[in-house]
């Protein structure tokens, strides 16, 4: 008996593909949402039962962007938007069962990888699909804000492994003055927003159409969500954003902000020849002048730098100069413009004097006592001023002025002289960036340094072109360069860069060349530490977004990279890496890192002499980094490496890193972190007491050494509430060096035995506490109470009686220490209170 014919398979067939294709469609065209003006602003107090809730339009049905993309959010989301002459408000209600909510109580723009939910909200008020604002409220109701710029490299994967995506467009430095609440209800929680239109930036049309996307993140799961769908595969972010329509007769108010601040506090610093103490009295005021609603002007007037994170110094044994982070609010706060052409190193203002080393070393080969020499270059003021206009051309002019820096010492017949250690100096940005259709843009940047007394200046013009095919799949980029220095010295050089990438989809790919003359130097204003370069590659990846058998993501990168002197042209290094990185189904996350050069290969900058090279050994490096779930009380990471394979004997270098986290409670959380180097066989110039080369007979001498690192970090914080916590950081480096043979390089790079010169070894300790009591009072209003201990200028560890870690760190507690206590108190003023105060 045969079976009857199914005449409802067709029809099922026909249903599925329907909703396959609906799917595509959803997940393709960008999603709309009606802006709606209100008479009455709702009021802020986490309920949404305002009169202006009522009948605004619905954003709903999030997409996962990770770790399941494309599927519909675990949990049901709403969001409304409404807006009044004066802000644009946002209520969200986030279902859920509000026992499995994750509130932890963290630091301002500190919500990644803790323990705690959150909602945002992103605006392209430009409309250009490169540059947004982004206002995030914790569960906990912390805030975090953030400008987006189109230097941004990946979509946020929200995993929390250790092997994060670089998002260097991501800036959390920038603050705005805004407002949220949340609340928890029996449901899920509640999160409403006001942003007021002084706090963004937008061009003067009597209607407009804004690109936005909310956001969500489910902890417990690790999931984030997005309106508009944001695709991982495909490259950039901002350009996946839905479409906030009808925006109309916006009138932002006069964009007028007053942060007048006073500090003091105490200081001793012990030294040789006694310790001293210092009052640290000092005011001073930034200043926001809205001048439209596209362009602002910031600026800082006698700024008070004291109460910053102590720099991470090392010992440097590179020929290269160490690079600090910018802590320094000034220079960190939407600043993402200047840095675009990267040319930009903030550090360089308000830095160290350029002949204070100088001044140390003469009272060291002298005998003078030093009286005063100011280690860091006093700011007189700065200024930023920044926009984009209706046409989508950003403007940015950035200008500082230094003082001049005066040290003095007694000689020891008692005359007192006084030497200048760096003279006044203009620092000056000018930067024209012009975004184009489809994420393209060409920018335009200018820094140019000037100096009283014209010892030296500087100029520095970078051309940067950037260019996406529609379907966003390709990338072109090429950028030029020209340095000139002038005065006691003058010169030219250039800079030329080119590649070509596959940006979007699971397999990704791309060739690059670089181009940098004998005389490119664009040090006055940014950083540069290896010149006369020719640097060209190619690199690959592949990459898993969605959830297989075993793993939540994989990604599999393999890059080789070729160096060679550009003038006279020699070979260099070529260099071959991979990363592979896997994340399990439980959030766990491990990688495997492979890195070496198979030849004896050339380095022209070790010896820190023109026309002179060293030959370095073959070697190759395997390690393994990984983390456990982030999501756990305790949390540990990890990473060990080996090096070697070199033809010398007893030459292997190996690494081992160790972290934890445990958060005690929602309030206190303490971080450990410890890593040990090794190197058995570090091949090294040898230098003399004032760091220059030490040549024999025409020829450079180096030296083979064991060097030993210890770095200790320990972080803690406790959170009082939304707005008050108290941070500490603890930081102990240790560096041993110790040299076991020496020897002369021929002409050819190569080396043979010599004498052996004492006195080389080195023992350095760098010790730092930075304690900080922050306490936002009310909006924008902040004080600060800051505690640092360090180790004094002049004191040292012999090596020789403690050669050993623990031995060295107990004798550290014994030797003096500075200290500085400091209170600060900023308060914010907005024109636009005070106006609206006397108004009523």
């Amino acid at each position: 008996m045969s079976a009857k014919p199914n005449m409802h398979m067709p029809r099922r067939i026909l249903t599925a593909l329907l909703f396959i294709s609906m799917s595509f469609c959803a997940l393709a065209q960008p999603k709309k949402l009606v802006a709606v003006k209100v008479a009455q602003a709702p009021k802020l107090d986490g309920k949404l039962d305002d009169a202006a809730w009522q009948n605004a339009p619905e954003a709903t049905d999030f997409i996962i962007n990770s770790p399941d993309f494309g599927k519909p959010s675990i949990r049901r989301s709403v969001v409304k938007v409404v807006y009044t002459d004066e802000a644009i408000y946002i209520g969200a209600y986030l279902y859920d069962d509000p026992a499995q909510i994750r509130r932890q109580l963290t630091q301002r723009d500190n919500e990644k990888f803790q323990d705690a939910d959150y909602f945002g909200i992103a605006f392209d008020t430009y409309n250009d699909k490169q540059n947004a604002f982004q206002f995030v409220v914790t569960s906990a109701n912390v805030q975090s804000d953030v400008r987006i710029s189109a230097t941004y490299a990946a979509a946020d994967q929200g995993i929390g492994t250790t092997t994060s995506f670089t998002n260097p467009g991501f800036d959390y430095t920038w603050d705005a003055v805004w407002d949220s609440r949340t609340a928890i209800v029996q449901d899920g929680w509640i999160a409403e927003m006001k942003i007021p239109f002084s706090a963004i930036r937008f061009a003067k049309r009597d209607v407009q159409d804004w690109g936005i996307n909310f956001n969500r993140f489910i902890r417990r799961v690790n999931e984030i969500s997005y309106w508009n769908t944001v695709d991982p595969k495909a490259s950039g972010f901002v350009n996946q954003f839905g479409s906030l329509q009808g925006l109309q007769n916006l009138q932002p108010p006069l964009r007028l902000s007053l942060l007048p601040y006073v500090s003091t506090g105490y200081q001793d610093v012990p030294t040789n020849n006694g310790t001293i103490r210092n009052f640290l009295n000092s005011g001073g005021m930034d200043v926001k002048y809205g001048i439209n609603e596209s362009f602002t002007m910031d600026m800082t007037l006698i700024p008070d730098f004291g109460q910053v994170q102590s720099d991470n110094v090392i010992l440097n044994l590179s020929p290269f100069e160490q690079q600090y982070a910018e802590n320094r609010p000034f220079f960190t706060e939407g600043t993402e413009m200047f840095n675009k052409a990267g040319i930009f190193y903030s550090r360089r203002v308000g830095g160290t004097p350029g002949k204070y080393n100088d001044v140390l070393q003469l009272a060291s080969d002298s005998g003078y006592t030093i009286l005063k020499n100011p280690s860091v270059t006093q700011l007189y003021n700065a200024t930023k001023f920044s926009g984009r206009t209706k046409d989508n051309l950003g403007i940015g002019i950035f200008n500082a002025v230094t003082a001049p820096m005066y040290a003095e010492y007694e000689k020891p017949n008692g005359d007192i002289i006084r030497t200048q250690t760096e003279p006044m100096a203009n620092y000056n940005i000018i930067v024209l960036d012009q975004a184009l259709k489809n994420r393209s843009y060409i920018t335009f940047t200018n820094t140019n340094v000037l100096r009283s007394g014209g010892s030296r200046n500087a100029n520095v013009s970078a051309l940067d072109f950037s260019v996406y095919d529609k379907k966003n799949n390709y990338n072109f980029q090429a950028k030029a360069r020209y340095s000139t220095i002038s005065g006691d010295s003058s010169y030219n050089g250039y800079k030329f860069y080119t590649s070509f990438d596959k940006v979007s989809g699971k397999w990704q790919w791309g060739i690059f060349g670089n181009v940098e003359s004998q005389r490119y130097d664009p040090n006055d204003l940014g950083i540069l530490k290896a010149p006369n370069d020719v640097v060209y590659g190619v690199h690959g990846s592949y990459q898993q977004f969605v959830p297989s058998k075993n793993f939540l993501l994989r990604n599999y990168s393999l890059s080789i990279q070729s160096s060679n002197l550009y003038a006279p042209f020699k070979i260099g290094e070529t260099h071959v890496s991979g990363d592979f990185l896997h994340v399990f189904k439980n959030f766990w996350d491990i990688s495997f890192l492979l890195e070496g050069s198979a030849f004896w290969y050339n380095d022209f900058y070790e010896l820190r002499t023109s026309g002179r090279v060293l030959k370095r050994t073959p070697w190759a490096f395997f390690g393994v980094r990984g983390s456990t779930d982030s999501r756990k009380k305790l949390w540990v990471n990890y990473f060990y490496g080996y090096a070697d394979l070199s033809p010398i004997a007893n030459d292997p270098f190996y690494v081992i890193s160790n972290g934890l986290r445990y958060r005690f409670s929602p309030k206190f959380s303490v971080d450990i972190n410890g890593e040990s180097q090794h190197d058995l066989g570090n091949f090294g110039a040898v230098l003399d007491a004032n760091g220059n080369p030490i040549i024999i007979n025409d020829t450079s001498v180096i030296g083979r050494r064991q060097v030993t690192q210890f770095t200790t970090l320990i972080d803690g914080i406790y959170n009082f509430k939304a707005r008050m916590n108290l941070s500490i950081r603890i930081r102990h480096y240790w560096s041993k060096v110790r040299y076991t043979a020496m020897y002369d390089t021929k002409p050819d790079g190569y080396w043979v035995d010599r004498t052996f010169l004492d006195g080389h070894d080195e023992n350095f300790n760098a010790f730092n506490v930075d304690m900080f009591f922050t306490w936002d009072f009310r909006l924008g209003s902040r004080l600060i109470i800051g505690w640092k201990n360090a180790l004094g200028p002049d004191a040292s560890v012999d090596g020789l009686q403690y050669g050993k870690y623990v031995g060295n760190l107990e004798h550290l507690f014994s030797i003096p220490h500075s200290n500085e206590l400091t209170v600060k108190f900023v308060y914010y003023i907005d024109y636009s209170d005070l106006k609206r105060r006397n108004r009523d």
